[in-house]
């Protein structure tokens, strides 16, 4: 008879939809320990062990006994999880930021009152026209939160007209590349 932690681990591996529930009692509370330890908060340390395990589900044609302990495997893809989290963090308080630096006279629409979803979607294109080139962000950021035409831009900036419609395209296209969702 075998050790029954490797059997379980081989079960897992195979696909038994019991053994996840066996994996889990067995290193969850490793799991959720270094997830509370990075991130401070338990809600969020649950969600990511909550993560990680279905990541490892998912993932398990992936595991190489050779390479390392499943525990080891699981550890690495919580690292990365928790990776993931904090980014969200930062993106999140990013937007916060960003949603307090603009002024309410440069929104469009700012005589409407936006739901949560325009204001996030507000704050999302502002964090993204600034990745853009500046002249680029300067130029859609002059179009949109100010209104002005294209000969308005070419003439405020005393750049040629060509040249701002050119930044105009290349900045809108670059701005959907950025604000796209991945494709599956």
């Amino acid at each position: 008879m075998g050790d029954p932690a490797e059997e379980e681990v081989g079960a897992f591996l195979a696909g038994d939809e019991a053994a996840v529930a066996a994996v889990y009692r067995r290193w969850s509370a490793l799991v959720l320990a270094l997830a509370r330890r990075a991130l401070g908060d338990e809600r969020e340390a649950e969600d990511v062990a909550q993560q990680v395990f279905l990541a490892a589900w998912a993932g398990r044609h992936r595991y190489r006994a050779d390479r390392g302990v499943l525990a080891a495997w699981l550890v690495g893809i919580a690292r990365h999880v928790i990776a993931d989290a904090l980014a969200e963090r930062a993106r999140r308080a990013d937007l916060v930021t960003a949603a307090g630096s603009l002024p309410a006279a440069g929104l469009p629409h700012a005589g409407a009152s936006p739901g949560p979803e325009q204001a996030l979607d507000r704050m999302l294109v502002v964090l993204e026209l600034r990745r853009l080139p500046p002249v680029q962000s300067e130029v859609l950021g002059l179009a949109f939160y100010r209104g002005l035409t294209q000969a308005e831009i070419a003439e405020l900036t005393g750049l040629p007209l060509g040249t701002v419609k050119s930044h105009t395209r290349r900045g809108l296209r670059t701005l959907r590349a950025l604000l796209e969702p991945p494709a599956p």
